[in-house]
């Protein structure tokens, strides 16, 4: 059984705030004069339920409020992420929603992106952006997203999406996503994890999804499964954050491998790590453990996260041949 932290992984749905470590979290909160928890001030999260969590999500968020808070918190995801055999992320940033907040609107992301480039020099990981926009909020923020997408495109944003409770549907911001298109980005959207599979019908068709946030609830609808695996649209599989919010009972209960053998295109992520308290090789670890998948398996989970990434063909070969190496060693 060779070391999971040392296999090369890509990390594709992963949400930078909740990302914070606790004794980071707990320094900027009380800098920046937000009041949490103390289980959030100690990294001992409970969550009562998914409005509970976008509570605490809420202050983990206003806790970032100046340029070297952001800045820190992209440094030190790639440390992290790092230690965990993370060789290539694609971060979601709620840049918009940020820089409304703190009365600067490029100040967030500009600061984000001057962190993952010190992340990369200093710990070797390659970092994009996707900026994420909540389904809640307005069509005007989410045409902001789509400007600051555009504009720092060539410093790494290279793909846009809709977060957040499912409840509220996509179509008021069609317009926004074809014009994404249009501009060369990625479309990324959550769907089909508290919501069954028209979300996921309506993410991949009026809202141009090439790959799905989450997207367990497919197994709801054969049909779709079988569209979804012929077009080999991939689905980033979260596990622990579906139990810590009570999609799904436990590990060995998540549809996980049912996904797999249901020849859909699955990768696997975190989510949302620091609040639910894992890392990505903790994934690795949990599915291996859950499922009794090889080091053969495993390596082709990470091969599917490397091949659905937005990474340049070079990154994808070069991973691809870290991580022959790996089961090879």
């Amino acid at each position: 059984m060779r070391n999971l932290a040392n296999l090369p992984k890509a990390h594709l749905h992963v949400h930078l705030e909740s990302t914070l470590r606790p004794a980071t979290l707990a320094e900027l909160s009380s800098a920046n004069g937000v009041d949490i928890p103390e289980d959030l001030r100690r990294g001992e999260y409970r969550f009562t339920g998914f409005a509970d969590f976008f509570q605490r999500n809420g202050l983990v968020r206003d806790s970032l409020c100046r340029a070297e808070d952001f800045h820190r918190a992209a440094v030190e995801f790639c440390e992290d992420e790092a230690a965990s055999g993370t060789r290539y992320a694609e971060v979601s940033f709620t840049a918009a929603a940020h820089g409304e907040r703190v009365g600067d609107l490029d100040m967030p992301l500009a600061s984000v992106l001057d962190g993952l480039a010190e992340g990369r020099r200093r710990f070797g990981i390659e970092c994009r952006v996707i900026l994420d926009h909540s389904r809640r909020r307005s069509v005007g923020r989410a045409w902001r997203t789509l400007d600051l997408a555009v504009r720092y495109g060539p410093a790494g944003v290279v793909g846009v999406g809709l977060a957040g409770d499912e409840a509220f549907p996509l179509a008021p911001f069609t317009e926004v996503f074809q014009a994404a298109a249009e501009a060369g980005l990625h479309i990324v959207h959550h769907a089909g994890e508290a919501e069954g599979a028209d979300s996921i019908r309506e993410a991949i068709g009026i809202g141009g999804a090439r790959r799905i946030g989450h997207g367990i609830r497919i197994l709801d609808d054969p049909d779709l499964v079988a569209e979804v695996a012929e077009r080999r649209i991939p689905l980033e599989v979260c596990p622990s954050s579906n139990v810590a919010l009570g999609f799904v009972p436990s590990i060995p209960g998540h549809p996980l491998d049912r996904l797999r053998r249901a020849g859909l295109a699955v990768t696997l992520s975190t989510d949302v790590p620091a609040l639910v308290g894992t890392t990505l090789t903790a994934e690795y670890a949990l599915v291996r453990d859950a499922f009794g998948y090889d080091d053969e398996t495993l390596a082709d989970l990470s091969r599917a996260g490397v091949d659905a990434s937005f990474a340049p063909a070079a990154v994808k070969r070069r991973l691809n041949e870290e991580i022959d190496a790996w089961l090879a060693a």
